[in-house]
């Protein structure tokens, strides 16, 4: 089993806005590690603390994800944080090397992990 780790930022706290960036998340990550539906075993979002009009964990299940565990968790208030930010670790069934998961970081996230955005923006490109 991997672990596939993944963060983005949104703009305001809207539904709309918090399940278009859940949504491009997912699906970037999904994308760039080449998972099978059946490979998902779980995912667990986080939150920031001044995100609360939807859970993210939404997207999934309105891209079809409809038989995969889900939970939603809200962040500890940390002071100097990221502010609107949503994380997710995503499950898979895999024996692939650590090396091989793409981890993605978007939008103001890439603070975060700027290591990894790098690696990822090379993958977009090839």
């Amino acid at each position: 089993m991997r672990a596939i780790r993944g963060a983005i930022t949104v703009e305001k706290n809207t539904r709309e806005d918090i399940l278009e960036a859940s949504g491009e998340l997912l699906k970037e990550i999904i994308e760039l590690n080449e998972i099978e539906t059946e490979e998902l075993v779980s995912i667990l979002f986080t939150a920031t603390t001044d995100l609360d009009a939807v859970y993210p964990a939404v997207a999934a299940r309105e891209m079809g994800l409809d038989r995969v565990p889900l939970l939603c968790f809200q962040e500890m208030e940390v002071q100097g944080s990221l502010a609107r930010c949503i994380r997710v670790l995503v499950f898979i069934d895999r024996k692939s090397p650590q090396e091989e998961i793409k981890h993605v970081y978007l939008r103001e996230a890439v603070k975060l992990r700027p290591d990894l955005y790098i690696n990822n923006e090379k993958e977009r490109r090839e």
